[in-house]
Order: structure tokens, then sequence, then C-alpha cells
């Protein structure tokens, strides 16, 4: 049964490569942060300089932002071999020289995030 059902129209940044089919097998990963309000130009800035730390291994799939619905709302896409690749990558990002600052400089603009990990379906583009 159907409890509640929400809807958002998402624009893509336009600093972030749009998502191909790419083969599998992947696990993704969708974070989602509720920014605060009038914030989303600075963090669009600091993530238009700091995608390329995460974009070596080809995890970035996508980054995208609300335009109806819950305004602020900014939504990445990962996608990672396995959940250990997951948590090589995020912790080779440390090591990088630029992405401490962009953390810095973007948490504060955070009301709050989530992070689900999804399993493509077998008819997905996305394996």
């Amino acid at each position: 049964m159907l409890v509640s059902r929400r809807n958002q129209l998402l624009l893509e940044f336009s600093f972030w490569k749009e998502p191909e089919p790419r083969p599998g097998p992947n696990i993704y990963e969708m974070r989602t942060y509720h920014l605060k309000p009038g914030t989303m130009i600075e963090w669009g800035n600091h993530w238009a300089r700091a995608v390329k730390h995460r974009q070596e291994n080809n995890e970035a799939v996508g980054g995208f932002f609300s335009q109806i619905g819950d305004l602020y709302v900014v939504h990445h896409l990962w996608a990672y071999e396995s959940l250990q690749s997951r948590e090589e990558t995020r912790n080779s990002a440390w090591m990088k020289e630029g992405w401490y600052s962009n953390v810095y400089h973007t948490v504060p603009l955070i009301r709050s995030m989530e992070s689900r990990i999804m399993i493509p379906t077998t008819s997905s583009p996305l394996q």
C-alpha cells in the first residue's frame, strides 16, 4: 500500500558529466544533502572544483539539484564495485590536495544529509 509520495524536478550541475550506461556489477550510493536556504550557488562553486578529486576511478555518476519540490536539495550519485571499494575510494579522496578544503567549506552549508546504497535492477542502464 502506498502511504506517501514525493516528487522533485531535478537539474544536473553543469560541471558534472551526464550519467551514461555503464557495465556492472556495481552498487550505487545516492548522497542527498539538504542545504541551508541561499547556499546553492556557493555549494555549486565548491563542488565544481572538487568533483575532479572523485572522477579518477570513474565513480562519479551524476550531480543534481532540485528545482521543484523540496528546494535547496542536492543529490550525488556514485558507482562502486563493492562496499569495500566504496570505503577505499572515499578514504583515498582525503589524500588528494583540495579535498579537505572542499569539505571544510561545504559542511557548514548543510542542514542534513542522507546516504542510500542502491542495487540496480536488471533492466537499469546503470549496472
